[in-house]
């Protein structure tokens, strides 16, 4: 299977695939240094750009140097992540034609107040790179905030 890195209208580069891909295969593996959660916040706070992923109860993060980093989030994907004995594996959720960008939800779950804008384009966006349950609790926590303003 052939993988490239080239132009993405969804964040600038991105991950395409040379070749067809099948249903169930595996694309990608997400590799790179391991460190703790304290060490992956440190260099997330002095770099514009990273590219974590966390592993298991997100104790354990990979910081992402392979060719798998360059596949973007998309809320309609046509891949998705999984861990098995604590690698992260890329696997086609259709079958995936020749020249087709990879793309997998990322379900963010943490982070700083920022948006995490998403930029797909998919017809059901939610216009953010959140899981559905981050943006659930977010909402509850606005929500809790602003019921404890003087005056409410």
């Amino acid at each position: 299977m052939g993988l490239i890195i080239r132009f993405s209208a969804i964040h600038g580069a991105g991950c395409f695939t040379t070749t067809a891909i099948g249903k169930g295969e595996r694309v990608a593996e997400y590799t790179g240094r391991r460190l703790t959660r304290a060490q992956a916040n440190a260099i997330g706070q002095h770099s514009p750009i990273t590219y974590m992923f966390g592993l298991g109860d997100g104790s354990t993060v990979i910081e992402g140097r392979c060719t798998a980093m360059y596949i973007n989030h998309s809320c309609e994907p046509n891949c998705e992540s999984s861990e098995e004995d604590g690698r992260i594996w890329i696997t086609a959720l259709r079958d995936i034609g020749a020249g087709e960008e990879l793309t997998y939800d990322y379900c963010l779950y943490d982070g700083d107040e920022d948006e995490a804008i998403c930029h797909c384009g998919a017809a059901n966006c939610r216009g953010t790179m959140y899981s559905k349950e981050e943006i659930r609790r977010r909402k509850a926590a606005r929500k809790k905030r602003g019921s404890r303003r003087p005056g409410r």
